[in-house]
């Protein structure tokens, strides 16, 4: 039986290196692209531009969260800078939308019915992320248990697994292991603000930088991300 794989691809850094670990492990891959009322839409460009050169199929489904929730959704809310790598769940910084992995992951699960997809890949991440509890191990256990019992294959016996492959990396081994799948980084975003350049000092900006400098790779993004148009 053919393997075949939806992919949440936001076009990020750990979004598209998961992408291509699909890839990589003989997935038939599709992409799906949640634009969910973020205030801005830089990656969503980026995942274009991924799916476009690979040539494989991507979905961008167009939705909102009117209560919003978070500084990622509400401008009244300002975006932490400067913050250390945080790990403890107590700390769950304004960044975080409310059970946003849960709504992807269905969306996800829904699409993959469609496709008789045998896994759903999620760029989430357990070591180097920003306290959200949707990005731990146990979380993405019992959604994958949760999505089986309440969809029409996996009841008749066809499991969906839900695949993080970066799960257990630090953000430098991530950057490797991208790199030895010629992940093209300098068309990926991570900043949560979306002007011309990264801005440096959020969250994802500081993850990402300490990331470069620990896998002692220059981040090619810096030097050529604004020459790049959302398409």
């Amino acid at each position: 039986m053919k393997k075949r794989s939806v992919v949440l691809l936001s076009g990020g850094l750990d979004s598209t290196t998961s992408l291509y670990v699909s890839l990589r492990d003989g997935y038939e891959t599709a992409a799906l692209t949640l634009d969910y009322g973020q205030l801005h839409q830089r990656e969503i460009g980026f995942a274009k531009m991924h799916t476009a050169q690979l040539g494989i199929a991507h979905k961008i489904v167009n939705f909102e969260l009117p209560w919003k929730g978070s500084s990622l959704l509400d401008s009244s809310i300002p975006i932490p800078a400067n913050r250390k790598p945080v790990r403890n769940a107590s700390q769950i910084p304004s960044t975080y939308v409310p059970a946003r992995n849960s709504i992807f992951l269905t969306l996800a699960a829904s699409y993959a019915e469609t496709l008789q997809a045998n896994a759903v890949f999620i760029g989430a991440n357990a070591l180097d992320y920003s306290g959200y509890p949707d990005c731990r191990p146990d979380f993405l256990r019992s959604m994958e248990n949760t999505l089986n019992l309440g969809t029409k294959r996996g009841v008749e016996g066809f499991h969906l697994s839900l695949e993080a492959p970066l799960l257990s990396l630090s953000k430098a081994e991530i950057i490797k292991l991208g790199y030895s799948l010629n992940v093209p980084f300098d068309i990926t975003w991570s900043c949560y603000r979306g002007s011309d350049r990264p801005c440096g000092d959020c969250d994802s900006c500081v993850l990402r930088a300490k990331g470069f400098l620990e896998a002692n790779i220059a981040d090619p993004a810096l030097s050529s991300i604004s020459n790049h148009k959302n398409s």
